[in-house]
């Protein structure tokens, strides 16, 4: 019977019990698409990442219990914190290849650096259904790689949202991210992705390459701070550089296992 370890890491917390869960899976070579999606609805967690070395570094892929995504910011956190924690690996820097080209992992005394690609926004019009969909007026309303980024006027509204998870599955895109300018941080946000079997993430960190590319230009800065304002939270350090952005996040290790596939 094969067996294969597996890792559950919050990511984007320093302590257990915050932040955004995601299980890691160490593989020698990629199994079928259909078992990968299997493990990851088993698994029943918002990301289940599978990783394995390759020349020049490791292969790295993210399935959500829906489908597999272009890219995903806390699993790939969480399988860096593996590889630096738990897999014996003593270079300063991990190098991914993914969906969306080669990743940067470094370590550093905050934590662990993710280089990525900010995203690209388009303004759209707003929906009759969205306000209602997030129980709020939505000021701005733009399309990005994968998601929908909804602008709102304060973190308060964020706070109190009441969403409606059937209207929030109707947006042709994997999520809505809604965000407004920060208390006591720069940018606060929520994120809902009902179609790829998640109501609300925890911590997500795709979505701050979407927002960096709203809020750098808006507060003229390229680094901020950032926090998700989910039941568990999760804060994030941000640095905007070109066509880059440096997502800055702790992690910790809450279990490790084995999987076994008959």
């Amino acid at each position: 019977m094969p067996t294969y370890k597996i890792y559950q890491v919050d990511a984007f917390a320093s302590e257990l019990f915050k932040g955004n869960p995601a299980a890691v899976i160490p593989l020698k070579k990629w199994l079928s698409d259909e078992l990968l999606q299997k493990i990851a609805i088993e698994n029943n967690l918002s990301e289940t990442a599978y990783f394995f070395p390759n020349e020049d570094g490791f292969n790295l892929r993210w399935f959500t219990p829906g489908f597999e995504v272009d890219l995903c910011g806390h699993a790939t956190l969480a399988t860096a914190h593996v590889i630096f924690e738990h897999e014996g690996f003593s270079k300063p820097e991990i190098k991914f290849q993914t969906r969306v080209g080669q990743l940067i992992v470094k370590r550093t005394s905050d934590g662990y650096q993710m280089d990525f690609p900010i995203d690209k926004l388009k303004s759209i019009p707003i929906p009759d259904y969205l306000p209602e969909a997030l129980g709020t007026e939505v000021l701005e309303l733009f399309d990005g790689r994968e998601d929908w980024l909804a602008i709102v006027d304060n973190q308060t509204v964020i706070e109190n949202m009441n969403t409606n998870q059937h209207l929030l599955s109707q947006p042709d895109a994997r999520g809505v991210i809604v965000s407004a300018k920060g208390n006591e941080v720069d940018f606060v946000s929520r994120c809902f992705f009902p179609k790829a079997g998640i109501p609300e993430d925890p911590v997500t960190g795709s979505a701050h390459t979407t927002m960096a590319a709203y809020w750098s230009p808006k507060l003229n800065q390229t680094k901020m701070r950032a926090e998700q304002l989910s039941a568990r939270g999760g804060s994030l350090g941000i640095e905007v550089i070109g066509e880059r952005v440096l997502l800055t996040g702790q992690a910790v290790t809450f279990m490790k296992g084995e999987v076994y596939l008959e």
